[in-house]
């Protein structure tokens, strides 16, 4: 059986996550144990077919109202609340996936999912966009040096359910209202979101093979 691992394709950098799931299946198939295959999603048959699901970076406005004027809402939302499903919101992603806005929520309808509490647009606009460099080795082994980019990003500035969501990396800095600045975090063992863009670390693919086998194929074999 092939593990299929959806890129949502509705708006939004998907492409370069199709990319490194892609450089992580030739590179890296020999650690998976499984086999692996990435496709883009684009209707509910295309859905139907996958374990997994990327929401990509993008614009959370625009990629609400294209499921919801395609009729793929309900597909979406019956899929990523499937425990069986794995998912990963990466910036927009991670706001499509929130149960709250802290602002502008009427524009978004989100997927209800993730028990956490989002604010769009942390850092600034487009000009305030930046990379820098992590140590995410608290939840990646050995990963002392990730460029991660954040280009509009937003954060999560409140867990609503400590008992299912785990932050795994807030910034050192705090917002001017002394909040902590959340960028990633798992819920439950099946759903992962990050505030900044590991897609566009163009030649690092090991936050998206730390996805694959800490999330993808562990809740995979989890349900056989």
């Amino acid at each position: 059986m092939t593990i299929v691992i959806g890129v949502l394709a509705l708006q939004g950098a998907f492409i370069e996550h199709v990319r490194h799931v892609e450089r992580c299946i030739v590179e890296n198939k020999d650690q998976y144990n499984e086999k692996l295959s990435v496709i883009t999603v684009r209707d509910k048959d295309q859905l139907a077919g996958c374990n997994a699901l990327v929401i990509p970076g993008g614009e959370s406005t625009t990629m609400s109202l294209i499921a919801q004027r395609t009729g793929f809402y309900n597909d979406l939302y019956n899929f990523v609340h499937d425990p069986r499903k794995t998912i990963w919101g990466t910036c927009a992603g991670l706001i499509f996936l929130s149960q709250q806005l802290s602002y502008e929520a009427k524009l978004v309808k989100t997927l209800d999912l993730l028990k956490v509490k989002v604010k769009r647009n942390a850092f600034g606009r487009q000009a305030q966009s930046f990379t820098e460099t992590y140590d995410f080795s608290s939840f990646i082994p050995n990963c002392t040096d990730f460029p991660a980019t954040f280009i509009r990003a937003p954060v999560i500035e409140k867990i609503l359910d400590p008992k299912e969501v785990q932050v795994l990396c807030k910034l050192e800095e705090k917002d001017n209202s002394g909040q902590e600045l959340i960028v990633a975090a798992k819920q439950n063992d099946n759903i992962l979101v990050t505030s900044f863009h590991p897609e566009l670390a163009e030649t690092d693919i090991r936050f998206h093979d730390w996805f694959i086998k800490e999330f993808v194929l562990k809740n995979f074999n989890r349900y056989q």
